[in-house]
């Protein structure tokens, strides 16, 4: 009988053994990210980072986001930081921008704001990210369904909302010129062309009225680009 139970037992134990092994040639090794270093960042182009976050937003899409120790990144991340982008988005709460390019704590500067418009407080934000801290690309990231946008098309008056809605009328006005059909909220291409173009404008306006900016990227150093946010998809079409 104890022969018996030693040799039932051995057998468990190599097949436990084999079972370890071939899960070991068949899950792959996960990517762990760190925080990211000057060193590192120094050395990225702008170019680069911004082709970091096509290829974030498909690992997102995929459900393949990298893993990461975040209470170790936040312990990392305290002695300094040094983003290589700024990202200016939507005050919408299902656009999360670090995971919509698989992002880690350190990676991105993120402004919001409803309509994500520029103005005074995001452009000094943004010279901030760039010319002192040394961040290389500013991402303007708007996203389909956006009710700031819709609200604007709409001519909403709301308390402080109202002001606020009057910095995407020139995107509104400029779609509305050459559009021909209907020019409402409940047109999904019309709201679509206006939230393409209010990314266009707002990049527009960025290199318009900041100087600081402006030659950064007339220097090579900074890449402005725009995108917009399929929250039904997880793709972020980046525009032209």
């Amino acid at each position: 009988m104890t022969i018996r139970l030693t040799t039932a037992a051995a057998i468990v134990v190599l097949l436990s053994q084999g079972c370890e092994k071939e899960a070991a040639r068949t899950t792959p090794t996960p990517r762990v990210e760190t925080v990211l270093t000057q060193e590192e960042r120094d050395n990225l182009k702008p170019d680069e980072i911004v082709e970091s976050f096509r290829a974030g937003n498909r690992r997102f899409m995929a459900g393949d986001l990298t893993v990461r120790d975040h209470s170790a990144q936040v312990r990392a991340a305290a002695s300094g930081q040094f983003p290589k982008a700024v990202v200016l988005s939507c005050l919408d709460s299902r656009v999360p921008v670090e995971d919509v390019f698989d992002r880690g704590i350190g990676d991105i500067f993120v402004a919001r704001v409803a309509g994500n418009f520029e103005n005074i407080d995001i452009l000094g934000s943004m010279e901030f990210g760039t010319k002192v801290v040394g961040a290389k690309v500013i991402l303007v990231l708007g996203h389909e369904d956006c009710g700031a946008v819709m609200g604007a098309i709409d001519g909403v008056e709301l308390g402080n909302i109202t002001p606020m809605l009057a910095n995407i009328q020139p995107a509104v006005q400029t779609v509305s010129n050459q559009y021909e059909g209907d020019k409402s909220s409940t047109n999904h291409e019309f709201v679509h062309l206006v939230t393409e173009e209010n990314v266009r404008q707002t990049i527009r306006d960025i290199r318009q009225r900041s100087e600081i900016v402006r030659d950064m990227e007339a220097a090579g150093d900074l890449m402005i680009v725009g995108g917009v946010y399929d929250m039904k998809t997880g793709e972020v079409e980046f525009l032209d």
